[in-house]
């Protein structure tokens, strides 16, 4: 049976741990109220972005862009998006088991696979699978930069635009509240003027548009559909950006919680066992003052 001294020394550590833990989730309130408010803010821009492509197909549906046609390689690119660090429960654990599945059905259709990690998590389980991993960016902090996304994200596009690829997927987490995040993967190419039309529609904007070009309707379309997939990838990154920190949020509050349960069952056992000595002291003392007098 543990002594009182090493009990008291186990309650000394839970309570600097439940400190820890409580500070961390007090950090998360912070930066996951600032990584949704630049989540909102980027869906308007996506949204108009959106819907001008819709219109622009709908008005000229002789130009096709490539983004747009459907290739016939055997072989697709993923994005796979991820946190930096940990700490933050099953986030990562889901969104990768839902790459890993998508890889799977991939392999069993004799489709090669080609992966852009973003985040240090993503990159790391990656390696350990033995996936082809052909750009990467770690570190991106609490901001997300389309600069430093643009890069890495490109090395996949140019490839499904000059036909080497069949399609393009991003894996991530969705924001839904701050209580629940979900796993999710898309395909990002090709892209389907259908879904693009829905997705107007369902946004409430069904009227037709008519547009003048400057240079060119092709010009204007190839720059704004690569504009649109840039969007839609930094959308995806601040979604998991704030799920990142409402996950860790949630974490380090059962965390804490826990840590304050483990501590009050120490202090309980730590009780018995002192009164459980001094009975027995008491006990010594009794037996001894009545041998002395016997």
């Amino acid at each position: 049976m543990a002594t009182g001294k090493e009990i008291r020394g186990k309650i000394k550590n839970f309570e600097s741990t439940k400190k820890i833990t409580k500070a961390m989730e007090m950090i998360s309130v912070s930066k996951m109220r600032k990584a949704q408010d630049r989540m909102r803010a980027a869906r308007p821009y996506a949204d108009k972005v959106r819907n001008i492509a819709a219109h622009l197909g709908e008005a000229n549906p002789e130009y096709v862009h490539p983004f747009m046609k459907a290739n016939d390689a055997k072989k697709a690119g993923i994005i796979v998006v991820t946190t930096d660090k940990g700490l933050c429960g099953g986030m990562n654990t889901n969104v990768l088991r839902v790459v890993t599945g998508r890889l799977r059905e991939l392999q069993d259709a004799g489709v090669s696979t080609e992966t852009v990690a973003v985040g240090n998590k993503g990159l790391g389980f990656l390696t350990r699978i033995g996936a082809k991993v052909i750009s990467q960016v770690t570190q991106l902090g609490d901001t997300p930069h389309l600069e430093r996304l643009i890069g890495p994200v490109k090395a996949l596009l140019d490839q499904y635009e000059r036909g080497e690829l069949n399609a393009v997927y991003i894996a991530y987490t969705r924001f839904i509240n701050t209580m629940k995040q979900e796993a999710v993967i898309e395909q990002l190419l090709p892209l389907s003027a259908a879904k693009m039309q829905e997705e107007t529609r369902a946004s409430g904007t069904q009227h037709a548009w008519d547009y003048i070009y400057e240079p060119d309707a092709q010009s204007v379309i190839d720059d704004l559909l690569v504009r649109y997939v840039e969007a839609l990838a930094y959308q995806a990154v601040a979604e998991n950006m704030a799920s990142e920190h409402a996950a860790r949020m949630v974490a380090m509050k059962a965390a804490t919680d826990n840590a304050g349960n483990v501590i009050g069952e120490l202090k309980l056992v730590y009780n018995k066992t002192r009164q459980a000595a001094i009975t027995k002291e008491l006990s010594e003392i009794v037996s001894g003052a009545a041998a002395i007098s016997a």
